[in-house]
């Protein structure tokens, strides 16, 4: 199996050499918080589709993100948006060489509108002015270039239906209306929905497909809830599907699956993980590349066509690529390098000529800075697991007895990555040790790891984040004393699951917009999240089984909040449509009758994290100070009770923390 890009990919089994250079890492200058958090100066290129401008985000003069434009033959730049307040985090062109399209919310509700840019005129249009509506999902075809297909909860907020959009008229027309149970759509290179994904009460996978849009739909594969099953893009012909599909084998493979003969190839696998992203042409509808990341990131080049492509990118830059846009004609490709000590780089790589031009870094200021080497370690676990971790430690630092900071990633069905981490860099930088423990139930590392976390949360789930620190102690890596944990989303519910399960392990911790309790949580979830509460039933718990009631219990740090003892800090967005205010709220509450102490920070404007720089650098000061008073890092002097722009809603109960 060849593989492009296999640059430095070693993954550690063992601990670094405590005899390593032995300076400390005091000396070293601090990284501005505002550096680390604040707003890219310029990110996410892309062309448009014939190739004449290129779009990309930046702030503008009030550090709001908005979309810029560039016209490739005149140089002429300007700015298309004109967000107020929150910025825009996503937008794509349009396949008719007219039009820019973005998505926004209101103040972090997830309730996606899509606008419009008309490039000729400068005007926007929202295309979706539907109050408490969601964008879920945006689907284009350069065939069919005023259309776009819209995954939309109109009809039903539970439910998403696939709406056709005309971009001259901006006409919304249903396309296929959702029976009750689909998840999520495909359609095939004629721009039919022909491919439906059923999640269904068992917290399995069914697929359905047919053969035009007024044909019945046909159950083609079905998948028990341990497995891996998604259907990706048809064929050119539309005979055959792509598949994600761990059926028959631990680790999910990408297979192509002809639909009225079940005629099987594997394109792609790896024993160790999950295939990753897969790249598949637009146009021709054929497998090119599929990404696997045990560690680091490496490409497996599948279509002869972009095989010599492949091998001059994983020359171009030390870090790990990606293909992040393309022109329609394919003879240029925008790609992106994230490495684990600078910010993303941006490249044109020419197809004829095999060459890349860089074309700008995300902060490039960052360049030349004292920045942590990520490593990629094996953890195990104490019933004999293998968890992928990264370490990233302070440079220049003595490897030994160091502050721990524990830094679990969220979802939990999700993952962590090699590459740039602002938070990583920020830690490592005021001093601290940092892990990042893809503990069981993590994502890509094959179906056997994630069952290992069905009904384990707060339970082995947890075991595995103190193995992570045990790991760290015993190397000789971690003061014990001085051992910290932060995360968000699940993570979150890590941060306070470790002051609730296990005080004694951690002197402090930090939650962001965490679960406090198991049935609150479920009994909260967006509409729209209905396809998938069967998953929550099978993975975390049932909260209406009372079979599972005692897990649904004995898992909700709410129910032990009279054991958090040591310093908390959280921090919450008001509008967050996923772990609602009320989480926050109510360990709060509890705490405060049990004569606990934490210090807890509301945002008016923010839902599931904190998009606004000045709302995420307000709190990443509160968490620094915090951290550094209980861990002893160092800290960069606040610049005062809120960062000057900040809508912070502090409240403390049970004295200082």
């Amino acid at each position: 199996m060849r593989f492009a890009g296999a640059i430095n990919r070693k993954i550690m089994t063992k601990p670094p050499d405590t005899a390593q250079n032995p300076s400390r890492s005091d000396s070293l200058p601090l990284i501005p918080r505002d550096l680390l958090f604040g707003n890219p100066e310029r990110t996410s290129p892309a062309l448009s589709p014939d190739g004449s401008r290129l779009a990309w985000l930046a702030p503008d003069s009030n550090n709001v993100l908005q979309v810029w434009m560039k016209n490739l033959d005149t140089d002429e730049e300007r700015v298309m948006t004109a967000d107020k307040k929150r910025g825009i985090q996503i937008y794509f062109w349009a396949k008719d060489n007219r039009t820019l399209l973005y998505m926004q919310d209101r103040d972090g509700d997830e309730n996606y509108h899509l606008y419009g840019v008309d490039l000729a005129t400068g005007e926007t249009r929202d295309y979706t002015p539907i109050d408490g509506v969601r964008v879920f999902n945006v689907v284009l075809n350069s065939d069919f270039p005023n259309t776009v297909l819209l995954w939309l909860n109109a009809r039903e907020r539970s439910l998403f239906d696939v709406h056709r959009l005309d971009l001259r008229n901006g006409t919304l027309t249903m396309d296929t209306q959702n029976p009750g149970d689909v998840a999520a759509w495909a359609a095939d290179a004629q721009f039919r929905v022909r491919a439906a994904h059923v999640i269904p009460p068992n917290g399995g996978t069914e697929i359905r497909v047919r053969a035009n849009e007024a044909a019945p739909w046909q159950s083609f594969l079905t998948a028990g809830p341990d497995e891996t099953l998604a259907a990706l893009d048809f064929t050119a012909d539309g005979e055959s599907l792509f598949l994600k599909s761990s059926l028959g084998r631990d680790t999910a493979a990408l297979i192509q699956k002809h639909i009225t003969s079940g005629v099987e190839e594997v394109i792609a696998v790896n024993d160790e993980v999950d295939a990753g992203d897969i790249m598949i042409h637009p146009k021709r509808h054929v497998v090119e590349a599929v990404a696997f990341s045990p560690g680091r990131t490496t490409w497996q080049a599948i279509d002869p066509a972009v095989k010599d492509d492949f091998a001059g990118l994983a020359a171009l830059d030390a870090g790990d690529f990606t293909i992040v846009n393309r022109t329609e004609s394919d003879d240029v490709w925008l790609v992106a390098c994230t490495s684990d000590r600078a910010s993303r780089r941006f490249y044109r790589w020419d197809r004829k000529a095999k060459a890349g031009a860089f074309l700008f870094s995300s902060q490039p200021k960052l360049d030349g800075l004292p920045l942590a080497e990520m490593q990629p370690v094996i953890i195990p676990t104490r019933d004999g697991l293998q968890m992928h971790s990264y370490l990233t430690m302070p440079p220049h630092a003595q490897a030994k007895n160091l502050p721990l900071v524990l830094f679990p990633h969220g979802g939990p069905w999700h993952r962590d990555q090699w590459g740039y981490n602002s938070m990583s860099q920020w830690l490592a930088n005021r001093g601290y040790l940092v892990l990042q423990p893809n503990f069981r139930g993590s994502t890509g590392y094959g179906k056997k790891f994630l069952r290992a976390g069905y009904n384990e949360w707060g339970r082995k789930m947890h075991d595995d984040l103190i193995d992570a620190v045990n790991w760290a102690v015993e190397s000789g890596l971690a003061d014990p004393k001085r051992v910290g944990i932060l995360g968000g989303s699940y993570g979150g519910y890590c941060a306070l699951a470790a002051l609730t399960f296990t005080p004694e392990v951690f002197a402090c911790s930090v939650d962001i917009v965490g679960v406090s309790h198991l049935k609150t949580f479920a009994e909260s979830i967006p509409p729209y999240w209905k396809p998938f509460r069967s998953l929550l039933d099978v993975r975390m718990a049932n909260i209406d089984d009372p079979k599972d009631a005692q897990l649904i219990h004995d898992g909700s740090p709410l129910n032990f909040a009279d054991r958090i003892v040591r310093p908390l800090l959280i921090g919450q967005g008001a509008n967050d449509p996923r772990v609602k205010q009320a989480e926050s709220e109510q360990i709060v509450s509890a705490i405060e009758k049990n004569g606990g102490a934490a210090t807890y920070v509301l945002y008016p404007d923010e839902g599931h994290g904190f998009v606004r720089p000045e709302n995420r650098i307000d709190f990443i000061a509160r968490a620094e100070a915090f951290l550094g008073k209980y861990l002893r890092g160092r800290v960069e002097p606040p610049e005062g009770e809120r960062i000057r722009g900040s809508t912070a809603i502090v409240r403390t109960v049970g004295g200082d923390n």
